[in-house]
């Protein structure tokens, strides 16, 4: 484990951010969305790369180097950085990266991203979804503002990244599909684990094998007595079944995947990979499609912005 690098200058950030300029207010919490790359802000990257490897090994992952920066950060066309800024401590409260798939490298008529070597693209995903998909990755919120550590800066943190991907819809009419996946860490609960990842499966199935993980994670414990209990229930009903269970062995759901599956009733759930590269984590793909988003979702996150770009009164 490497000692991680010193933060980077508030004034170095500032003076970045000012120069590529604020893509919107996020509706809670007075914070600031912005989107960056290692080109036109490298002190910024400096800085996503710090947070992001204090997060991720805070939480049982991470990379063991000083910084959490790989080459698409910094390839020629790297992968965009959509952060939430918080204006009043100068600080970046979390971000995403993200990637049109069509504007990725590619290799031999293979796509080259970040999950290229956890997931196998079938040949309908490559001319049906992926000119209009969108990959998001590396998601993570600093320490100081997750809510099991200061209830009051990370109350609103996933809802601010969310601000930030209404923008990238609306910013990018030609995009229909977000793709990308959700990590659970080698030391969660593996029953838990294995109701949570069976459930998405469940109501968010994906029927047309369009994705599939190459070396697939399977369950570890039996998941039929759990699966027998969401017979006949919708998701609702089913999720309070889940959410009861995972919390009698000691978890709780991962935040990032309740938002994903409350943002669509149609998403769909593509297999669970081992990334021995990154604390052997495991990380199951997901994709959703803007259009099917739940009403409230859009007018909060997409709505707030075409009234704040003016397009809509």
């Amino acid at each position: 484990m490497e000692k991680i690098i010193e933060p980077v200058s508030k004034e170095l950030l500032i003076k970045e951010l000012q120069a590529v300029g604020r893509v919107r207010k996020t509706n809670k919490a007075q914070n600031e969305i912005y989107i960056v790359t290692h080109h036109d802000s490298p002190n910024v990257m400096m800085e996503i790369g710090r947070l992001r490897e204090i997060t991720f090994r805070h939480a049982g992952g991470g990379t063991g180097k000083s910084f959490d920066i790989d080459d698409f950060d910094t390839s020629e066309h790297p992968y965009k950085q959509l952060l939430v800024w918080d204006p009043a401590d100068q600080e970046i409260v979390g971000a995403y990266r993200f990637i049109k798939l069509k504007d990725a490298e590619f290799r031999n008529g293979k796509v080259i991203v970040a999950t290229t070597e956890l997931f196998e693209f079938s040949e309908r995903f490559y001319k049906e979804f992926l000119p209009v998909t969108i990959e998001l990755g590396r998601s993570w919120v600093q320490p100081a503002y997750q809510p099991s550590e200061t209830v009051r800066k990370g109350l609103f943190t996933l809802d601010n990244l969310w601000d930030g991907l209404g923008a990238v819809v609306v910013d990018n009419p030609d995009q229909k599909y977000y793709y990308g996946k959700v990590t659970m860490y080698s030391d969660f609960d593996k029953e838990a684990r294995d109701m949570i990842i069976s459930f998405m499966h469940y109501y968010f199935p994906d029927k047309d094998n369009l994705v599939w993980p190459i070396h697939p994670i399977n369950y570890t414990t039996d998941v039929k007595p759990f699966l027998e209990k969401l017979k006949g229930l919708d998701y609702k009903e089913g999720h309070a079944v889940l959410n009861k269970l995972v919390r009698e062995r000691g978890e709780n759901i991962p935040p990032l995947v309740n938002t994903y599956m409350n943002t669509s009733p149609i998403m769909r759930t593509f297999g669970t990979a081992g990334n021995p590269g990154f604390g052997n984590v495991e990380e199951t793909g997901i994709m959703i499609a803007f259009a099917d988003a739940y009403p409230p979702k859009r007018e909060r996150h997409i709505g707030t912005y075409l009234k704040e770009k003016g397009m809509v009164h």
